[in-house]
């Protein structure tokens, strides 16, 4: 009936930087700075995640260089003391990672995203390989769709299937916003259709200008039908 909701395999980044949990502190700081990224899998093994370094698992050790004893550490999480000290991957990841499946939607993974309080998330596949990187840059690619292109979509899999012949709806969107005007046999769908709207790639926001089409006759008791206009 409509498109299928947009998965993060089609959005996020393929060729992911990774380490080992023997990675050394070093080489973790120049591969961030390499890729122009503020955390990377840990992983074992063909691939599988175990864990996630980032750029705040490392500012420790830098803050033990103004504080040499750690008494100020000391006042905080255990684990930040031991992340001051630590030299390698496997000491300073966050375990276990955060991951999402790549064939999880978009929402969920802005969900988990904003849940978890992280920038990006490890992608992994149906046996727990690292498959790529998902990132909030990456979720709102969706937002970047031709406004025609949104139409189009809307056109055939929602307004034609709810409101077919012979009610008349006209279809347009302008910056991602889809309008929905004209004259329909039963308003009663109108939440319906938003819900289906707002599931098309690409789509802000929707709003309605719907009247009832009085040359339709409805069934005899039923209630009679109105007028639908803004957001439902």
């Amino acid at each position: 009936m409509y498109g299928t909701p947009h998965l993060v395999t089609a959005v996020m980044t393929q060729t992911v930087a990774a380490v080992g949990r023997r990675a050394p502190f070093k080489e973790i700081v120049q591969l961030m700075q390499d890729w122009q990224i503020s955390a990377l899998p840990v992983i074992e093994g063909e691939g599988r995640v175990v864990g996630v370094v980032s750029e705040a698992d490392l500012l420790p050790k830098e803050e033990l260089r103004d504080d040499p004893d750690g008494g100020r550490l000391q006042l905080r999480q255990p684990v930040d003391v031991a992340r001051a000290a630590a030299l390698t991957a496997g000491d300073l990841m966050s375990s276990p990672a955060v991951t999402v499946r790549a064939d999880a939607t978009l929402a969920e993974a802005a969900r988990i995203m904003a849940h978890e309080g992280v920038k990006r998330l490890p992608v992994v596949d149906d046996a727990g390989l690292l498959a790529g990187v998902v990132s909030r840059a990456d979720l709102l690619k969706v937002f970047l769709r031709d406004d025609e292109d949104i139409a189009e979509e809307v056109r055939r899999e929602v307004a034609s299937f709810l409101f077919p012949p012979p009610s008349a709806v006209r279809v347009e969107v302008h910056d991602g916003v889809v309008t929905l005007t004209g004259r329909i046999r039963d308003t009663a769908l109108v939440p319906v259709a938003a819900r289906l709207v707002r599931s098309v790639e690409g789509v802000v926001d929707v709003e309605f200008d719907l009247a009832h089409d009085s040359t339709t006759r409805r069934p005899e008791g039923a209630p009679p039908r109105g007028h639908w206009a803004g957001r439902p």
